[in-house]
């Protein structure tokens, strides 16, 4: 079985996009929903509350999480990966591992391999590409996607603007107008710190895919939006057919789970996903 795992309801675009590609595979969600937002804290409860989360989809029994949060991706995935995953391997005699989605999103606005190391040419490379990265607090104080396409593409500028409040608008179904206003605001004050609107843009929050239709009409008419969604979905897929070790099952069970209070969602969530959707207690 697959966990799919965020602070709150913006993963389930991720998890819309890995049903789509993998229809057959269980997957269990699970909502943080009573410690969200994660941008706004510290980076030691970022850790101990994904750490927290993967136990609970481990003990009903995933062999992989995805976490489908990019806060979460920048701030505890490696350190998990690296500290705490491979004594916790040993203390339960099994295969588990949590993936990302930044790695997938950086290949994808790129072009090229994780692998992949550019060569360097110094100061003076003249940045042909401008990526506009919309995110989180925590998300952008990383700096993860400015040091990350750094090291694989050079003139590839990188500009990261927080959104702070906008994940509370999206959890709390706030008006679509109060989200436009909002997002308006941050597109503005991204173009006023290039100088210009940016040529691309990553949704750097899984949140913000619920509302990429407001992004686009606040940007550029044509802009492209780097899909998180697809590229992890993608990248997913990959992984499983490189590590057959890990099973994400044949029965097609869909699980949802929240920390928070449980029952059905908002009608913003609702309609993004296409039919009701409650989530039972964790």
């Amino acid at each position: 079985m697959i966990g799919v795992f965020d602070s709150g309801v913006g993963g389930l675009s991720v998890h819309r996009a890995l049903v789509q590609r993998l229809p057959q595979a269980d997957f269990t969600y699970l909502a943080d929903q009573a410690n969200a937002p994660y941008g706004v804290r510290t980076g030691e409860d970022i850790v101990e509350l994904t750490k927290a989360g993967c136990v609970r989809l481990f003990e009903r029994g995933a062999n992989l999480v995805v976490l489908a949060c990019n806060t979460a991706s920048a701030i505890a995935l490696r350190r998990l990966q690296q500290t705490w995953l491979p004594g916790y391997r040993k203390a339960i005699g099994r295969p588990v591992n949590i993936l990302g989605i930044i790695v997938p999103t950086i290949e994808k606005a790129t072009g090229l391999p994780w692998e992949h190391e550019a060569e360097r040419r110094g100061e003076m490379v003249q940045a042909l590409d401008i990526l506009g990265v919309f995110a989180t607090q925590a998300t952008v104080r990383s700096r993860v996607y400015e040091i990350e396409i750094d090291k694989r593409k050079q003139d590839l500028a990188v500009f990261s603007e927080a959104c702070p409040g906008l994940v509370p608008l999206i959890e709390g179904d706030a008006s679509v107008v109060e989200i436009a206003k909002a997002v308006e605001g941050h597109v503005q004050a991204l173009k006023t710190r290039i100088g210009r609107h940016p040529d691309r843009v990553v949704l750097g929050c899984t949140h913000y895919e619920i509302i990429a239709d407001i992004f686009r009409a606040a940007l550029p008419a044509g802009t492209p939006l780097i899909q998180q969604p697809a590229a992890t979905a993608e990248g997913l897929a990959l992984y499983l057919e490189r590590h057959p070790e890990y099973d994400p099952g044949t029965g097609a069970s869909r699980v949802f789970l929240t920390t928070g209070t449980p029952g059905p969602q908002n009608g913003l969530v609702q309609s993004f996903w296409g039919a009701p959707l409650a989530f039972e207690a964790a």
